[in-house]
């Protein structure tokens, strides 16, 4: 965010026009929290259900598969 060149300086050394260097700069500064582990809640929330689902398609497959051989239908 701050550092030993100037915005000029690393638009020059980059290739790129300074008003994209500020832009990044704002983009950074307004959604550092999620970039460096604001949503770990979220994350944590996504993941626990993530898990649920992947319970929830074996339950079924087990399911599918007795069923199947009750009703004598081996796939």
């Amino acid at each position: 965010m701050r550092g030993e060149h100037t915005l000029a300086e690393l638009a020059e050394q980059f290739d790129v026009h300074p008003n994209q260097i500020q832009d990044w700069k704002k983009r950074l500064v307004d959604s550092a929290e999620d970039v460096f582990g604001g949503n770990a809640v979220e994350a944590q929330h996504t993941e626990r259900e993530i898990e649920r689902l992947h319970a929830k398609v074996g339950q079924l497959t087990m399911e599918k598969d007795f069923l199947s051989k009750l009703l004598g239908r081996d796939r």
